[in-house]
């Protein structure tokens, strides 16, 4: 009654205008407005019509999300629609995917990478240890609106190809109870329940998810639960937030097969076990406040914290000792992996053959057994604790009479992690498990083992702390009505610091800093009120993260994400990009109901120092390298029909993702690899894992009230396999 009471008013009021009125009503089309950076809640308050912004953004709406509501994880919800992004799942688990956009990863996986931050209601949510993002933690039905920027400098460290910043619901954005059951094959039984309301200046909103999944792989089950809730206080032009996260999920054989295995069985994984299980808590204040008709002030502050363990069982690569050792009759790893650095003279040699053999906590050699097979159970743990705090200011005053967007802000994240490693030694079944019990073979069960050298195997245990300072300011001037321009700059501060715990690697013990001041430049210009061009060039960059920095020596490499060694430090990551392109929107196109969108655009990002990883010849390690320059080029097409019982998209999507270099780089198990595990990098070959062409499109209608049934297609072309940067295979 009251929703009719308020129309009928309004159109009482607006009658004698619309009486006066002497030719066809021109609907203008709709403004979309959105936060230009990690801070800004959106809003006409703080928000910028995304019109005069001169990068690409790609948002995936409340109605978007809404229509891929029978989907657990956030990326599938993400992928459907939005051109350029792709999902790889390195790990053989739904629930644990990576997203790659123009080729630039966020991923779960340790040791990836990471060239996308991501935010969550403004707080940093890539992990402190090795920039991870944990997909798997962010509760898909309390989010209200992703959008996905490219080439914006003010959302900090690690948007070398982009940023994604995800809105959350509240109280005052969803109103009522919703609760959903999904099922699925194998036992998959998924579910979430949500609440919100508005109670006078206050809003509440609460949602729970969780999922068990066997999983489509033996040994592969998912179980996850994740939780949001926000408090909301809103009065005079000030809105107030406090919300608070958590999560736990349990992943199973989270690590890929062999594809021998797979061409005789589809299920069938490599070793086991391998779990990953992570715990999270987070709470944090947001809000902002109009103090004055034309500037607005927003902040917010975060605490988060991490647990993550992991349990991998491996194959070891172990022998026993080379006559020219002085552990002749014990257990040492296998040199062919270092056979490059070996030493002319006997004395030299032995001493070189020394450092493979493996010794138990107490210091004693393990005597080898030639009946055997050898393998190791590797542990970890990773423990963090982040707060953050970041203040911004915008102001929509004109500027010598010229309309004005300015924005100003500051951010510091701070980080405290423990991480901890250490391997068992074990045996190998049939079925390839791994266990470590078996009182027939010596050194079965003793751990933490490790060379006398420091080389594969180590305990690892290390503290350490992150602090990342920001300082950005942006301005976008209306020259004319339809030119507007765009500059702006971000001086990013990183500070990492590490210290060894164990006193088996005191090179470990080390600070960094790295300091830069990425540009950022650009234009739109309105052809038509429907119809705009843009262009923009930004700079970015990337500081390494401790587990890069401390795996960064081919000769001695690490086991991912399961011990660290001492290596000279990588230099930082800088990318420079250039975009342009055309978009538009109109209402009532052709006549019809609703709106339809359209874009066309084209980019080029180059990257100096780029880092890459790289395999090992010896099971499961690897390290990390500087390259002198890769390049992400590409070109998007999209297309977009809306209308309040009908939708209908397509898009393309040009990802040409290169390496602009030639020189050797270690890939010891590609079948291209030669005699010392090498293979030749040619300028111009494509990187692994990125498919060259997208294409998506969909359709959906309401046949009935209360009904919605849609398809949705997604193509993508073949890509080359990780560690092929030699496009063998």
């Amino acid at each position: 009654m009251r929703r009719f009471s308020v129309l009928a008013a309004a159109l009482v009021l607006a009658s004698p205008a619309v009486l006066a009125q002497t030719g066809p009503v021109e609907q203008l089309p709709e403004i979309e407005v959105v936060a230009p950076s990690p801070v800004a809640a959106g809003g006409a308050a703080s928000g910028l019509d995304k019109a005069k912004i001169p990068f690409t953004v790609e948002s995936a709406k409340a109605a978007d999300l809404e229509r891929q509501s029978g989907r657990f994880d956030v990326l599938q919800k993400i992928e459907t629609r939005t051109p350029g992004v792709a999902l790889t799942d390195a790990q053989g688990n739904p629930n644990r995917m990576s997203l790659s956009y123009r080729g630039f990863e966020a991923s779960p996986v340790q040791g990836a990478p990471q060239g996308v931050a991501v935010y969550q209601n403004g707080a940093r949510v890539n992990e402190a240890f090795g920039d991870v993002v944990n997909w798997d933690l962010i509760p898909s039905v309390a989010i209200h609106r992703v959008d996905l920027f490219a080439n914006n400098p003010a959302f900090g460290l690690n948007a070398l190809g982009g940023a994604a910043n995800i809105e959350m619901k509240n109280g005052f954005l969803w109103q009522g109870t919703e609760a959903t059951v999904m099922g699925g094959s194998r036992g998959r039984v998924a579910g979430s329940l949500q609440h919100g309301r508005i109670v006078g200046p206050w809003s509440v909103y609460g949602a729970l998810e969780g999922l068990n999944d066997p999983g489509w792989r033996r040994k592969s089950p998912s179980r996850i639960v994740r939780g949001y809730g926000d408090i909301g206080y809103r009065h005079e032009g000030t809105e107030l937030h406090v919300s608070v996260s958590g999560a736990r999920s349990h992943v199973g054989a989270a690590a890929a097969t062999p594809v021998e295995m797979l061409a005789t069985d589809s299920r069938a994984i490599f070793t086991n076990p391998q779990t990953t299980t992570t715990e999270l808590g987070q709470v944090q204040i947001s809000g902002k406040s109009e103090v004055s008709p034309s500037w607005t002030l927003s902040g917010g502050a975060y605490l988060r914290r991490l647990d993550q363990t992991t349990l991998d069982g491996n194959p070891a690569d172990l022998e026993q000792c080379s006559r020219r050792s002085s552990y002749r009759d014990f257990l040492c790893l296998q040199d062919d992996a270092f056979l490059a650095s070996r030493p002319s003279g006997r004395a030299a040699r032995r001493a070189w053959q020394d450092r493979f053999a493996l010794v138990g906590p107490d210091g004693r050699p393990i005597a080898f057994d030639p009946a055997a097979d050898y393998a190791t159970l590797d542990r970890s743990r990773t423990r963090a604790a982040s707060i953050g705090a970041s203040l911004q200011a915008t102001g929509t005053e004109k500027l010598f009479g010229l309309g004005n967007h300015f924005i100003a802000g500051a951010s510091v994240d701070h980080a405290r992690y423990t991480f901890q490693s250490g391997s068992t030694l074990g045996l190998l079944n049939p079925d390839l498990s791994v266990t470590t019990a078996d009182p027939t073979t010596p050194g079965i069960g003793v751990g933490p083992i490790r060379t006398l050298g420091s080389l594969g195997y180590g305990p690892t245990s290390i503290r350490g702390t992150n602090t990342y300072l920001g300082l950005f300011a942006s301005d976008t001037l209306d020259l004319t009505e339809r030119l507007s321009v765009t500059a702006g700059a971000r001086l990013n501060h990183a500070r990492v610091a590490t210290t060894d715990r164990t006193g088996l690697s005191p090179d470990l013990t080390a600070k960094h800093r790295f300091t830069r001041l990425n540009p950022m430049l650009g234009a739109t210009y309105r052809l038509a009120p429907e119809f705009t061009a843009y262009a923009s060039y930004a700079e970015s960059n990337r500081a390494q993260t401790p587990l890069e920095l401390s795996c960064a020596d081919p000769a001695r490499p690490c086991l991912l994400a399961n011990a660290l060694v001492a290596d000279p430090p990588l230099k930082q990551v800088v990318g420079r990009s250039v975009e342009a392109g055309l978009r538009g929107k109109s209402a009532n196109p052709f006549g019809l109901p609703g709106s339809l969108s359209w874009k066309l655009g084209a980019y080029h990002t180059s990257l100096r120092n780029d880092i890459i990883p790289l395999a090992s010849a010896i099971q499961g390690r690897g390290s990390y390298v500087n390259v002198p320059a890769t390049w992400r080029r590409g070109a998007e097409i999209g297309l977009d029909y809306e209308e309040e019982h009908f939708s209908l998209y397509a898009n393309y999507a040009l990802v040409d993702a290169t390496y602009r270099f030639n020189g050797v780089v270690a890939s010891p198990n590609s079948p291209a690899a030669d005699a010392n595990g090498d293979i030749f990098v040619r300028k111009g070959n494509h990187m692994p894992l990125v498919p060259r062409h997208q294409f998506k499109a969909g359709i959906d209608g309401s046949p009935a009230r209360g009904w919605r049934i849609g398809v949705n297609l997604t193509a993508v072309s073949a890509s080359f396999f990780q560690g092929d940067q030699s496009n063998q295979n």
